[in-house]
């Protein structure tokens, strides 16, 4: 005689629904941001700060997965890999993960208010962006250059919160970001991609073709190579150009991974990318610690 494994609890559903027990994707966010708060505070940002950006990042991050599935929820039935999400599987409603998204953006809300004015100002830029992103696979070849930009506002917002304002570095810094979200998420989209060709949805992984591994190769250049020309114009140091090195170090190991197209390798390479950004971090803070 068989059983038929009990439900999953309301609670169960909505952390599956955040990715509580997958938290790279909050990584992803969170290192470039901690990284453009150093260099926008020249140091240690002071604790409320580094509270805000670092449970912003997650709240952020779980109410954008909140819209994502909300918005694939027909695609992603298609695909093995997302098919169980819990709007996707029917186990969780729209609407429920539409209000739990939008009372986790709130709580964000709430601790941008303790910041300044030309903060809150752009937050409302941010949530456009993350909204928005979910839909551009529809019509976009490159939706990850969208993502990009959603996975990057915490750089000017950072500037914003220490400075009162967003200079040009900050926006450099948010540009040589965007080139390491495409780098990972056209990995990402090298899993899918079989599926996505018969969902019909687009990513950059379908645009680049048989030049996706090149193609991601020479974004994650980019990102170094702009990150690394910023540290000169700020003549960051030693640690911060060593940070870089580690990360382009991980890059090419990552090219090994993903070579050979396989689901695993690139699977493997997107899901510990978190090891880039936070190496580079490390840089930056080391740097700024010995100074």
């Amino acid at each position: 005689m068989t059983t038929t494994a009990p439900a999953p609890s309301r609670l169960a559903l909505y952390l599956d629904l955040i990715r509580w027990n997958r938290p790279a994707g909050t990584y992803l966010l969170l290192w470039p941001t901690l990284s453009a708060l150093w260099i926008a505070a020249q140091g240690f940002p002071g604790w409320h700060l580094l509270v805000v950006f670092v449970l912003g990042t997650f709240l952020m991050r779980s109410a954008g997965c909140a819209v994502n599935d909300v918005a694939d929820r027909d695609f992603d039935k298609h695909v093995k890999r997302t098919a169980q999400r819990p709007v996707t599987s029917g186990a969780l409603s729209v609407k429920a993960a539409l209000v739990f998204g939008a009372a986790l953006a709130l709580i964000a809300f709430g601790l941008v208010l303790t910041t300044n004015t030309p903060t809150i100002a752009w937050s409302f830029a941010a949530l456009a962006v993350s909204i928005f992103y979910p839909f551009t696979k529809r019509f976009f070849s490159m939706p990850q250059a969208v993502l990009g930009v959603a996975f990057s506002f915490g750089i000017p917002m950072a500037f914003s919160a220490v400075q009162g304002t967003v200079p040009a570095v900050a926006w450099w810094l948010l540009v040589g970001n965007l080139f390491w979200v495409l780098a990972y998420d056209t990995e990402y989209a090298m899993v899918d991609r079989d599926d996505d060709l018969k969902i019909g949805i687009r990513t950059s992984a379908i645009t680049l073709g048989r030049f996706d591994v090149v193609g991601v190769m020479l974004f994650y250049a980019a990102f170094i190579a702009i990150w690394a020309a910023i540290g000169v114009a700020l003549g960051m140091g030693l640690f911060y150009f060593a940070g870089l090195g580690v990360a382009a170090g991980i890059a090419a190991w990552h090219y090994t991974l993903i070579r050979t197209r396989t689901r695993e390798g690139c699977f493997k390479a997107f899901r510990l990318n978190h090891w880039l950004g936070f190496v580079v971090f490390v840089g930056v803070l080391v740097d700024f610690a010995v100074r």
